[in-house]
């Protein structure tokens, strides 16, 4: 396979993630600069093992070792956890792969495909998750999933109680829920100013 091909499709296939993908819809700009960076350092060193005596296992090990010290470095949402691993699959795809052209181009516009559905704003954007301070110790599960689907206005599928200061009487939460359909109107649908991401 052509080198020159490989890097052609990974810049592609990186610049389509990135601005077509991640950053129209996320507008994190220091995660552009980190993705773009990764998966071209993933590349290139990925493209010198690959005409080197080393197997693919050091490869490998090489994107374990990336992921590790990138993860430990900013704290990440698991959507941009998923963008961080595209970037360097996508940078690693081409150089350590022993097949055809178009089963890289196949492979690297699957990823592309599973983030553009997977991340789209529409795929279950009823559900939500918050994590909520209430000014009230609340020790009874039953108790406190009746309070939080009042004051949401919505249907609590899971609540995790991360603390509970009976000094302070506070209470904090993880909760995930569902927002109620809303009827088609022919009016403008209102905004949702507390959308968690």
């Amino acid at each position: 396979m052509s080198r020159l091909v490989l890097a052609g499709m990974d810049l592609v296939a990186v610049v389509l993630l990135v601005f077509a993908l991640y950053f129209p819809r996320h507008r994190r700009r220091d995660l552009v600069v980190a993705y773009l960076g990764v998966n071209v350092g993933v590349f290139a060193v990925a493209s010198s093992l690959s005409s080197s005596t080393v197997g693919a296992g050091l490869g490998l090990g090489l994107f374990g070792v990336l992921s590790i010290i990138r993860l430990r470095s900013t704290e990440l949402d698991q959507h941009e956890v998923a963008y961080y691993f595209s970037a360097l699959a996508l940078g690693i795809l081409g150089p350590l792969s022993g097949t055809s052209v178009w089963m890289v181009g196949a492979l690297t516009a699957l990823i592309l495909a599973v983030m553009f559905v997977g991340d789209h704003p529409r795929l279950l954007r009823r559900y939500r998750r918050h994590v909520i301070v209430l000014d009230s110790a609340v020790t009874d599960s039953v108790a406190l999933t009746a309070h939080l689907e009042q004051l949401l206005g919505a249907r609590v599928h899971n609540v995790n109680v991360e603390r509970v200061d009976l000094v302070n009487d506070t209470t904090v939460v993880d909760v995930r829920y569902s927002r109620p359909r809303v009827p088609a109107t022919g009016g403008r649908r209102p905004v949702d100013a507390g959308a968690a991401r």
